[in-house]
């Protein structure tokens, strides 16, 4: 006998012989080659299972560029799916793999004790099993596919998430101030959009697209601050430069009254069914009932700087206020001190969104000198999650259908993972208000203009949670 053969037949015959770890440890090294099936002296790879268009796209991965691979893995997105499913068919009706549905296909691969070298792939061969009945053709079929191959084309596929990039309408906004304190872009319930330019208040009708002018408040030389809109989609809210807060009913086109209290401008305004917040550069917060008395308020005195940020959260017991002092602050509807303190922000917290789908989950963004997007558990007031999105924060908003987040980077809760980047705006973003139906956003900038876009789908609803220690998810 050949001693060269020799010697690579006692190798083959004391490696098999090893145990598992010590085995796949010889196979890790340098020296050993992965296990192939034997054929006399020689250690051939085996091909049935290898994507050759896959194995080389790989190869050819390593010489790309971060931004070029990151191109070529949008383009192919489509196409891949495509590739995958007929895989999934060629399998089928040429090795009888019995797969009913793409996700099987994945599955089987994760169960598949494969090594990989290179482009090639190399396996420990096993006993092929027999056709069962739905992977053979019935005599009486017209169609040359088995059943599992009918299974595999039936089975629902999931549609591709695309949000476009391109906004469906542009307008003009001319005098939309650019100014980080103030809030000057809020949707209503009625789908009447209203925007602040300069010392007057415009509504636009999304139904229409007529626009009327609800106020002017250049007669008095004043300037507006602040617009939002009750729950009910009646009422305006307008916070003035001089510190007023007027009340206008925008059907009837008509001012209501008008608050005083403010000793500076009034830049963030929220409502909570008939109670109205004001947060203003006098660093104080007033909560007033509109069918009231105007005498009869509550002040929040807890801020050190401006109050640019006010949210009621959606079971109206909690509001979340964001200051100048990089501070967020949440307060109960009772007490007049806040129950919770938030100091991790290092720039002004205007951006504050909670969270439709969690109880308790809120959002905050901060400015220049932060960037960072930060998640807090209120009912326990513990710091979740926070992700540094490269610029100012200014802005936030949650989906309503979705358990995503907006800030014209959208971003999936809780993996925090970009889901689009939408661009158009020459100035920094700084106004964002939904759409009464939660599928667009419009976005205000100091280009002086107001872009509407598309994001979010209603086909993408999450499902509501069960926990019994959820309180506002049922009635007892």
């Amino acid at each position: 006998m050949d001693q060269e053969y020799e010697r690579r037949l006692l190798r083959q015959i004391n490696l098999q012989n090893l145990p598992a770890e010590a085995r796949l440890r010889r196979c890790g090294s340098v020296t050993c080659s992965p296990i192939s099936v034997k054929s006399g002296d020689r250690f051939i790879p085996t091909r049935a299972g290898s994507n050759w268009s896959i194995n080389f796209h790989y190869a050819n991965e390593n010489c790309r560029s971060p931004g070029q691979n990151q191109k070529a893995k949008d383009a192919s997105s489509d196409s891949g799916k495509d590739t995958v499913a007929y895989a999934a068919l060629l399998r089928n009706e040429l090795l009888g793999a019995g797969i009913e549905s793409v996700s099987d296909l994945h599955a089987d691969e994760r169960r598949r004790a494969v090594y990989s070298h290179g482009l090639f792939r190399y396996a420990v061969r096993t006993k092929s099993t027999p056709f069962d009945g739905d992977n053979q053709v019935s005599p009486f079929s017209l169609s040359p596919l088995t059943n599992k191959s009918h299974k595999l084309l039936r089975s629902p596929r999931k549609p591709a998430r695309k949000i476009s990039k391109i906004p469906f309408k542009v307008l003009d906004a001319p005098e939309l101030q650019d100014d980080f304190y103030l809030n000057l872009v809020d949707w209503s319930t009625g789908n009447l959009l209203s925007v602040g330019l300069g010392a007057c208040v415009y509504l636009w009708s999304a139904c229409t697209s007529q626009v009327t002018r609800l106020c002017d408040l250049s007669v008095d030389g004043d300037s507006v601050t602040s617009v939002c809109w009750n729950e009910r989609g009646s009422l305006v809210a307008v916070g003035t430069h001089k510190g007023y807060v007027q009340i206008w009913d925008a059907a009837g086109g008509r001012k209501l009254t008008s608050l005083e209290g403010h000793s500076a401008r009034v830049g963030a305004l929220a409502w909570n069914g008939e109670q109205l917040s004001s947060g203003s550069r006098d660093r104080v917060i007033l909560q007033r009932d509109v069918r009231t008395p105007p005498s009869a308020e509550r002040r929040l005195q807890g801020h050190r700087q401006e109050v640019c940020g006010l949210k009621w959260s959606p079971d109206h017991q909690h509001l979340a206020s964001g200051g100048n002092d990089n501070k967020l602050l949440v307060w109960n509807s009772s007490s007049l001190l806040p129950v919770q303190q938030y100091s991790e922000h290092l720039a002004a917290v205007k951006a504050i969104a909670w969270s439709p789908h969690q109880h308790g989950l809120l959002a905050s963004g901060g400015g220049t000198a932060d960037r960072c997007l930060r998640f807090w558990n209120t009912l326990t007031g513990q710091a979740l999650q926070s992700t540094d999105t490269g610029s100012q924060v200014c802005n936030l908003a949650w989906s309503k259908h979705a358990n995503e987040l907006n800030q014209i980077l959208v971003w999936k809760y809780p993996s925090l993972t970009q889901v689009a980047k939408l661009t158009g705006h020459s100035y920094r973003v700084l106004y964002l208000a939904v759409s009464p139906d939660g599928e667009a956003i419009v976005t205000g900038a100091g280009d002086e203009t107001l872009r509407f876009w598309n994001i979010f789908s209603k086909t993408r609803c999450t499902k509501e949670s069960k926990s019994v220690l959820n309180l506002f998810t049922r009635i007892r």
